[in-house]
């Protein structure tokens, strides 16, 4: 289970396996075609609570999408980007129609009162938004999305004028290797190098027919940071029976601190400069085994508001926390196929709103992303690929260390987006 390809949705055409991908991220543009999703796409309403629908449908994918990677490793690390993997299903249900749709429709948490229109609308409204947004010194949370279509596949031209700068066209049938160069290069531009080479040699073939990108890139310096002379070996308790030595960084600071008895965790919340995104560790009971578990099934949206609203107080807490860095890979496909989109990987799947070529299956996904925590803060990336081929509380509560198991999510509180999330388990996977 090593390595996640962070934001990249793939449909290759009986191409070869591809054993890394990036999600997409679709942009379109605001003018919707009258006819492009639906006969009369002009008439439908502009919902002025689309946007707000968005981040509502995003939050509740987020958390269902980490209880089932949760429940196919549960032994494991765990890093990856549910901004990322959300997006670029997101952009399949912009292209798809039929049956496929009304699949990545309810597995998105798109009610049926909400049509594709509004739901465009909010996406490009919250990507413009990124967009002006990422010019503070604060922080970087970088976004971007990518349509990479073959050339001799005939788009549909009210989605390309949506689409508009988003859709590049590259030779796959004549020029699979340069095609596959094209790609990791761009991919490795947006997350700053962190994820590298991104496709494998035989993962583009001259029957790949559409690649859909989406990278990430994130990098926070902590509102208060770590002393680096304080860092030191310690003990993680990766279980009863199991211990190893790892850096812990050490400080003492005011902090939003709680426990919450339904989740059935001590919370720290570690804010990044600017303090529109945080870290959030979630710490079970030591004496626990399930607690982590228990942690990821208890989320509730309801819950997790409860976590990130600024009602409690801060108060002086000593911090003790791993320095470490992780990346990770996940076979995403049976992931979707639990959460209900195994159309995309049938014979049958339908993209009739991209295009009216036949052919294009999505056979096989996987998410990659990586982490760095030190005592500056952390930088993150991620990437995603659909793609075809044939303890008990602390007697001190002033005290946080977290030297056994834990959640931890990096949250944006402006758009209420969980950008990425994870579980620490065992520094030596």
């Amino acid at each position: 289970m090593a390595g996640f390809p962070s934001r990249v949705i793939w449909a290759l055409k009986r191409s070869k396996m591809l054993k890394l991908g990036v999600i997409l991220l679709l942009t379109v543009s605001t003018n919707v075609n009258s006819q492009c999703f639906s006969k009369d796409d002009a008439s439908k309403k502009l919902n002025p609570e689309a946007r707000t629908n968005l981040y509502r449908n995003q939050l509740e994918f987020t958390l269902n999408l980490f209880n089932t990677i949760n429940e196919a490793v549960p032994d494991d690390n765990i890093f990856f980007s549910p901004f990322s993997v959300y997006h670029a299903l997101l952009l399949g249900y912009f292209a798809a129609g039929g049956e496929t749709e009304q699949a990545l429709k309810q597995s998105l948490r798109i009610s049926d009162a909400q049509d594709k229109v509004n739901m465009l609308m909010a996406y490009k409204v919250d990507k413009r938004s990124r967009a002006a947004n990422n010019n503070s010194d604060s922080y970087e949370f970088t976004n971007a999305n990518k349509m990479f279509v073959d050339s001799e596949l005939h788009v549909r031209q009210c989605l390309l004028d949506m689409l508009s700068g988003e859709v590049d066209t590259l030779n796959f049938h004549q020029n699979p290797q340069e095609s596959r160069q094209q790609i990791n290069n761009w991919v490795a531009e947006v997350t700053k190098n962190n994820i590298k080479d991104l496709i494998p040699a035989d993962g583009i073939s001259e029957s790949t027919k559409l690649v859909l990108a989406n990278a990430a890139y994130f990098k926070g310096v902590w509102a208060s940071k770590f002393p680096v002379e304080r860092t030191k070996k310690q003990v993680f308790f990766v279980s009863e029976t199991r211990q190893t030595l790892v850096p812990f960084m050490r400080q003492k600071g005011t902090f939003h601190y709680m426990v919450s008895d339904d989740l059935g965790a001590q919370i720290l919340e570690l804010p990044y400069k600017g303090n529109d995104i945080s870290m959030y560790i979630l710490l079970p009971p030591y004496s626990m085994k399930e607690g982590v578990s228990n942690i990821i099934k208890n989320l509730t949206p309801e819950r997790l508001a409860a976590v990130v609203e600024e009602g409690y107080m801060g108060r002086e807490v000593v911090v003790e926390i791993p320095k470490f860095t992780i990346e990770r890979g996940l076979p995403l496909r049976p992931i979707l196929e639990t959460l209900g989109v195994g159309d995309l990987f049938r014979p049958t799947s339908n993209f009739s709103t991209l295009t009216d070529d036949s052919g294009i299956i999505f056979d096989d996904a996987i998410h990659k992303a990586k982490i760095q925590i030190d005592e500056e803060g952390t930088v993150a990336a991620a990437a995603t690929a659909i793609f075809g081929f044939r303890s008990s509380r602390p007697a001190e509560p002033s005290v946080f260390i977290a030297n056994f198991p834990f959640v931890y999510i990096i949250y944006e509180r402006p758009t209420n987006s969980v950008l990425f999330m994870g579980v620490y388990r065992d520094p030596k996977k």
